[in-house]
């Protein structure tokens, strides 16, 4: 006898079927060729190919992609028993690739990756902050929030507070309000600031969970800036787009001679000379409020020998497939004056944070630059992201970090 199923009903395209018998997780609009039953947007719909079950996601018609899937399991219930299983799975996973001090500053959730779409909730010390881009997880928050905790909490881990960064347009497109500010539901504790001390690689930090960048930090180069940290002794270092100064800060405690960090924000930079102090380093890094292409410009215009090091981490230069062509040739501007500014034998960290820059491209606008400057590349580490932002390889969305140390030879 059929098994008669609760949820409405979307049956799927033949190149929608490919997709998701090869494991991506999203259904686009386009794809959906028949729908049954009350489809309610941030409600479960189950997907069929045909009269095969695919799985079990939740819709929203005003998105792009309309459906998540969060289960391929027909016998999965969805209720707190379930969140609680993804909740716990996920947050094993990160205290066993990120071990000790690492656990109390990392991604505890990232998205598809833990089959939790849209969801991101970074850990920083005894605050959550949490941002949500898929309106079906809104609608399941109070139960994951708890879920979250719940686990920490038997692992003997205090949360002193959940804060929401859901101020980004993204949201907007799935039909919800962008805020911040802490979550206030019963039994929740709440913190009175929003400033959050850690350390990372043996540097500390003050993140600022209200107003940094995403969710607070960048937490996903922790062990890039640890790669950088390994090399940096008795290095001039300039570190380039420094923001609050991360791979500066592991350079200089690393033993560089000396760091220099330019960012075109002075707020950042304010930051950053703060976290030098914090740690000591102050006469150790001096600070550049300038944009670094200009900087790189007149730098090379002059034929400047100051560094041996140079450090590129720049924000994505494009979040589309349309733009990849003007990325690519920025990218390829930065690597390019960078590698003419070194001496031989110095060393280039670079890196890119667009998933749209696949490696394949990466690596050929490296070579490029390379052949421009005479220089050749030998490479000292090949890196992603750290483990706590897992790639999985059927979901190609979820690689995005390329970082890359080289000696110019």
């Amino acid at each position: 006898m059929k098994i008669q199923r609760p949820y409405p009903k979307v049956t799927i395209s033949p190149k929608a079927e490919r997709s998701v018998k090869d494991g991506h997780p999203w259904i686009y609009g386009e794809e959906i060729r028949k729908t049954e039953g009350d489809l309610q947007n941030g409600g479960l719909v189950d997907v069929f190919a045909g009269n095969a079950y695919m799985g079990t996601g939740f819709y929203n018609s005003l998105s792009k992609i309309a459906v998540r899937l969060i289960s391929r399991n027909a016998n999965d219930v969805f209720d707190a028993r379930f969140w609680r299983r993804r909740a716990e799975y996920a947050v094993r996973y990160r205290r066993t690739v990120m071990p000790g001090p690492d656990f109390a500053c990392c991604r505890l959730v990232h998205g598809e990756a833990d089959m939790m779409p849209g969801l991101t909730v970074d850990r920083y010390g005894d605050i959550l902050s949490v941002q949500i881009t898929c309106l079906g997880m809104e609608l399941v928050r109070d139960t994951v929030y708890r879920a979250l905790l719940d686990v920490l909490a038997e692992m003997g881990e205090t949360i002193a507070g959940i804060y929401e960064r859901n101020d980004v347009a993204l949201r907007v497109r799935e039909g919800l309000p962008e805020y911040k500010g802490w979550y206030r539901a019963e039994g929740i504790p709440v913190r009175e600031s929003a400033v959050a001390e850690i350390v990372e690689n043996g540097v500390k930090y003050l993140v600022d969970v209200e107003n940094g960048q995403k969710t607070g930090f960048f937490l996903d180069q922790k062990y890039n800036r640890a790669a950088v940290a390994r090399i940096a002794a008795g290095k001039r270092v300039l570190d380039c787009f420094a923001h609050t100064g991360s791979f500066g800060l592991n350079a200089a405690l690393g033993g560089a001679e000396h760091v220099t960090c330019v960012d075109v924000s002075q707020p950042a930079l304010d930051m950053a000379r703060e976290n030098a102090h914090r740690n000591g380093l102050d006469k150790k890094m001096d600070f550049l409020c300038a944009d670094v292409f200009d900087l790189l410009t007149e730098l090379a215009g002059r034929k400047s020998r100051d560094y041996d090091f140079i450090i590129l981490d720049p924000p994505a230069f494009t979040k589309s497939r349309k733009t990849i062509g003007s990325a690519s040739r920025g990218y390829k501007e930065i690597n390019l004056k960078a590698m003419k500014l070194l001496p031989r034998g110095g060393y280039l960290a670079t890196c890119s944070c667009s998933h749209f820059m696949t490696d394949e491209l990466f690596r050929k606008m490296l070579a490029a630059a390379a052949k421009d400057a005479a220089v050749s590349l030998r490479q000292v580490e090949a890196r992603r992201q750290s483990p706590d932002h897992p790639i999985l390889w059927n979901v190609p969305e979820t690689e995005y970090l390329k970082f890359y140390i080289f000696q110019v030879v």
